[in-house]
C-alpha cells in the first residue's frame, strides 16, 4: 500500500509484470552485471481515477545524455506533429501579434521546428541533453532541464507569458505532476491552453496494449483522470480529441479561463468512460487476466518456433518491447536480433533480456522467417515499407490487440 501521487489517497497494485530494467536502456555487455532492475506494478487510484506504476525508476536513470529516443526517425510521426502545429496555430495564436508557445519534453524539435520555420517565438524543454543538441542543430530553441515551478519561474523572468504549452507523449512520465500543472498555470497568460497528448487508458483496456506500461509512462490518463489532476491548478479540460498515434491517444485541451466552453467531444468521452467501467476496479481485473492470456500465448507460440528451430527477429527496439520480452520472458533463444534504425541503439543489446539490437541493413540482407512486430503502433507504416519481406515468405508475429500471425 502506497499513496497516490495526484491526490495522496491509499492505493494497492492490482497486478505486478515482475523486475523491470529501465526499458531505453540498452547496454553493452560489460555493463549486464550492473543493470538496474525495479518491480513494475501498476495500481488504479479510486478517488482520482488515475493509473499509475507504484515505483519509477529516479529520471537520471531514464533521461539523460545518452537517451536513446528520436521522434525524427518516423515520418508518421513528423505529418502528426506538423499538423498538430498547424492546428494550433490556426486555432490559438492567430489574435496574437508575438505569441510563444512552450513544449515540455520537445525531444528532437520535431513538433517545435513547425513554429520555428513560421517564425514563432518558442522554447523547447528536453531534460536529455543529446536530443536537446540535435533539436538546436535543427533550429530549435532548447534548453536541457525537467520542468517544475521553480522552472517555470525562471522561463517568465527571460521570456514572459507563454500562450500555448504543449506536449506530446511526455505528460504520462512526469511523477512530480503537480508541480509541474503549477508551474504550466504560472507560465500561461490568461487566456492561455495547455495542450497535451498520450496514450489513452480506453484505448490500452481495450486492445490490452500493456506494453504501454513501462518505466517512462508513470501515468495512463483518462479524460476523467485528467480532469480531476489539473483542475486542482485552475486547469478546466475544454476539449478532447482522439489520436491514432502510438495504437490510441488522446489529445487534451485545458483552459485557465473558466468562461471557455467544455466541449460536446469532453461530456461524450467522460460518459463513455463511465460505461466501458474505466473507474471499475473489475475492469482492471479483466485487464489482468487478458495480459496474462497475451503472456501465455506469446510465449507458447515463439517456444514452439525456438524447437522447430525457425528464424525469428524482432523489429523495432521499442521502449515497450522491453515490458513485452520482460514480462513473457522472450531472450535470445526465441529471437535472433531486434532490428532498429536508431544507431544509438545498434550494437547494444535490449535492456533485461539481452538480445542484440542490429541495423535494418541486417533485417533487410537476410529475412527471417518470422519478425515480432514490436513496433505494432507503426503496423500501417511498417506493412507498407517491408512488402518485399512479405514477398521472401516472411510473416509477422503480432501481439496486439491479440497473438497472431500475419
Amino acid at each position: 500500500m502506497t499513496d497516490c501521487r495526484i491526490c495522496g489517497s491509499p492505493i494497492a497494485p492490482f497486478m505486478t509484470f515482475g523486475q523491470m530494467p529501465v526499458a531505453n536502456g540498452f547496454l553493452l555487455p560489460e555493463q549486464f552485471d550492473s543493470e538496474y532492475f525495479f518491480e513494475l506494478a501498476p495500481a488504479f487510484c479510486s478517488a482520482c481515477n488515475i493509473l499509475q506504476i507504484i515505483d519509477q525508476p529516479d529520471p537520471s536513470k531514464m533521461f539523460h545524455e545518452n537517451y536513446a529516443f528520436f521522434s525524427r526517425t518516423s515520418k508518421y510521426m513528423q505529418d502528426h506533429f506538423a499538423k498538430f502545429a498547424a492546428k494550433v496555430c490556426g486555432s490559438h495564436l492567430t489574435d496574437y501579434d508575438d505569441p510563444f508557445v512552450v513544449e515540455l519534453g520537445s525531444n528532437d524539435g520535431i513538433m517545435l521546428q513547425n513554429f520555428a520555420d513560421a517564425g514563432i517565438r518558442h522554447l523547447g524543454i528536453e531534460p536529455s541533453e543529446n536530443v536537446a543538441e540535435i533539436a538546436r542543430g535543427h533550429g530549435v530553441n532548447t534548453i536541457s532541464d525537467f520542468f517544475d515551478e521553480m522552472v517555470a519561474d525562471r522561463l517568465i523572468a527571460e521570456h514572459g507569458l507563454a500562450d500555448v504549452v504543449l506536449s506530446a507523449n511526455v505528460m504520462c512520465h512526469i511523477p512530480n505532476l503537480n508541480s509541474v500543472a503549477s508551474g504550466i498555470a504560472k507560465l500561461l497568460k490568461p487566456s492561455g491552453v495547455l495542450i497535451f497528448e498520450d496514450p489513452y487508458l480506453g484505448d490500452i483496456i481495450k486492445k490490452t496494449s500493456y506494453d504501454q506500461i513501462y518505466d517512462e509512462h508513470v501515468f495512463v490518463f483518462s479524460a476523467t483522470s485528467v480532469a480531476n489532476a489539473f483542475a486542482p491548478h485552475g486547469l478546466k479540460l475544454v476539449n478532447v480529441e482522439p489520436q491514432k498515434t502510438h495504437g490510441g491517444s488522446m489529445r487534451y485541451t485545458l483552459a485557465l479561463d473558466t468562461r471557455q466552453q467544455t466541449s460536446t467531444a469532453v461530456t461524450n468521452c467522460l460518459a463513455r468512460e463511465t460505461k466501458l467501467g474505466l473507474s471499475s476496479a473489475a475492469t482492471f481485473e479483466r485487464f489482468r487476466e487478458n495480459c496474462e492470456t497475451s503472456r501465455h500465448r506469446l510465449t507458447r507460440l515463439l517456444g514452439k518456433f525456438r524447437d522447430e528451430n525457425r528464424r525469428v527477429v524482432g523489429y523495432g527496439a521499442t521502449s515497450k518491447s522491453t515490458t513485452v520480452m520482460n514480462y513473457c520472458s522472450i531472450g535470445p533463444d526465441h529471437i535472433e536480433f531486434v532490428s532498429d534504425t536508431t544507431p544509438a541503439k545498434q550494437g547494444k543489446f535490449t535492456p533485461g533480456t539481452h538480445i542484440p539490437v542490429k541495423p535494418y541493413q541486417d533485417f533487410i540482407s537476410d529475412y527471417p522467417e518470422y519478425a515480432v512486430l514490436f513496433a505494432w503502433n507503426h503496423k500501417l507504416e511498417i506493412i507498407a515499407k517491408e512488402d518485399a519481406f512479405r514477398q521472401s515468405g516472411g510473416q509477422w508475429i503480432e501481439f496486439i490487440p491479440s497473438v497472431c500471425i500475419s
